[in-house]
């Protein structure tokens, strides 16, 4: 068993108790990149392996020295290329952002620097987060580590990649309308959207500011749960961001949901629901009764409505967000130009990809005079009415359990070519996003295709640990106990 292959938590463990040292993990994460990069193209930008190794050695004397004491101090992990991180490029995966290196560090990566972990590279990310296979990035496709012919999911498909292949020991991504859920269900890690407001989306480049949350992306729920404690914080520079009382997350680690009250959504078991992914999902609920929970269908009203709600909230938000990306102050400018007007054209027209494109117009046509009120207003109403159909659901059930998608991984290409379909894959995670709602990724089992399928638990905003507690239940139950092997199965040399 190779270190990469330890989830972060244990390896903290071996790392504290001078069973390993920083710079064999930090080696050991950079070997796994060297050999497996070439295959997956999990990451943008890679920290030089002398950095790495320098910052492995001032680690290790800070953890000597009883400086750093936290479960993750020494641990390698990759962040999205969607947070700013002062001195390393950050591109958002687009050419307009191709030599963006920001000033400062965003603050959910800041709580991990001050916790001690080894930041190794930046992950890559379909373009400005906009898309569910990672497919749409400047830098070329992200492969599936379980067959690499399959997409990893979107838009945080690197981080999820990375953790799979074992690349890194955890991740972080961000989800929008379930870009941490979707690819960790796809490629059989565990990741969790926190309750909007949870960690700060300071340094986090904007997609849809009222949807975007940065999560943990790992092997198991003891590292989401740990990871997102150390990430957790109130933080006076993002006006989102909620003070919370408690932020002991790991409390919620027991093997233990007698009584717990969770619902089924008849609404997510009907048409378009792949059948292995059916047979997962209810096999879960099976498992969980088992253990004491009271499990039961529900009706989960306005279900076929969050998609549109969605992608007129989110465009809009996008459109107005992108257009800082204009050339003047950073990143990309065309080459040649005549006047500020053509500059800015070209520029955009260049650096952006096709979907940022489509998304752009689609956000600012539904903004325009004489359509505000017909989609952008309306899409606002049906948010709300969203929320209260899951108001309404919690005041019954403490869990939620669903599919974290529609089927496992596509092959490349396919949803790339229909992006309707694509837009159809996140019908069980945007509403997460809409409510802003905690939900978790758990991987549940494998299809015929031998591909993973994620088990979603969701839980009433500020309520992750009921959810931790669930996901870490079921995950105690999973019937093949070494998934490492399981993933391995040939798929990864």
């Amino acid at each position: 068993m190779g270190l990469m292959d330890y989830t972060a938590v244990e390896l903290g463990k071996k790392i504290k108790a001078g069973e390993v040292s920083v710079l064999e993990a930090a080696n050991a994460a950079m070997d796994a990149i060297d050999a497996l990069e070439d295959k997956f193209n999990c990451y943008v930008t890679v920290q030089e392996r002398a950095a790495v190794q320098a910052k492995a050695e001032e680690l290790q004397k800070k953890i000597d020295d009883g400086t750093l004491t936290g479960p993750l101090a020494g641990v390698p992990v990759a962040v999205k290329d969607n947070m700013c991180t002062k001195g390393t490029r950050t591109t958002c995966s687009s050419k307009i952002l191709e030599n963006f290196e920001p000033a400062y560090t965003a603050e959910a990566v800041l709580n991990l620097e001050k916790a001690g972990a080894l930041i190794i590279g930046k992950t890559n990310m379909d373009e400005f987060a906009m898309g569910s296979t990672t497919e749409t990035s400047h830098y070329g496709v992200t492969k599936n580590p379980w067959n690499a012919e399959h997409v990893p999911g979107g838009s945080s498909g690197g981080s999820a990649a990375a953790v799979a292949a074992g690349e890194c020991s955890y991740a972080l991504g961000s989800d929008t309308g379930g870009s941490i859920r979707q690819p960790a269900s796809y490629c059989g890690i565990v990741g969790m959207k926190p309750t909007y407001g949870t960690v700060s989306r300071y340094g986090l480049i904007a997609y849809g500011s009222s949807l975007d949350q940065i999560g943990p992306m790992a092997k198991d729920v003891t590292d989401c749960a740990t990871i997102l404690e150390t990430i957790a914080s109130h933080d006076p520079k993002d006006s989102t961001s909620v003070k919370r009382e408690d932020y002991d997350f790991t409390s919620a680690l027991t093997d233990d949901v007698k009584g717990m009250r969770i619902g089924i959504p008849r609404d997510y078991m009907g048409e378009g629901l792949d059948e292995e992914v059916k047979a997962a999902v209810l096999d879960a609920a099976k498992k969980l009764e088992e253990k004491g929970a009271i499990v039961e269908e529900f009706d989960l009203s306005l279900v076929q409505y969050a998609i549109p709600a969605y992608y007129v909230i989110a465009s809009a938000e996008a459109s107005s967000n992108l257009a800082r990306f204009d050339g003047v102050k950073y990143g990309y400018r065309t080459e040649s130009y005549e006047g500020l007007h053509n500059m800015y054209k070209k520029t955009r027209s260049e650096g952006f990809g096709p979907e940022v494109k489509r998304r752009i117009m689609l956000g600012s046509f539904v903004l325009s005079s004489g359509y505000y009120d017909a989609y952008y207003l309306k899409a606002l109403r049906t948010k709300a009415l969203i929320k209260q159909a899951f108001d309404k659901a919690f005041a019954k059930y403490d869990v939620i359990l669903g599919p974290a998608a529609p089927t496992t991984a596509p092959k490349l290409g396919e949803s790339l070519s229909d992006p309707i379909k694509m837009y159809l894959g996140d019908i069980y995670t945007i509403s997460v996003n809409l409510a802003g709602l905690p939900g978790i990724s758990v991987p549940g089992s494998l299809d015929s295709k031998g591909l993973p399928i994620g088990i979603q638990f969701i839980g009433d905003c500020f309520k992750e640990k009921n959810i931790i507690r669930a996901a870490y239940a079921f995950e105690q139950s999973r019937e093949f106990t070494n998934w490492e092997s399981e993933r391995k199965g040939g798929k990864i040399e």
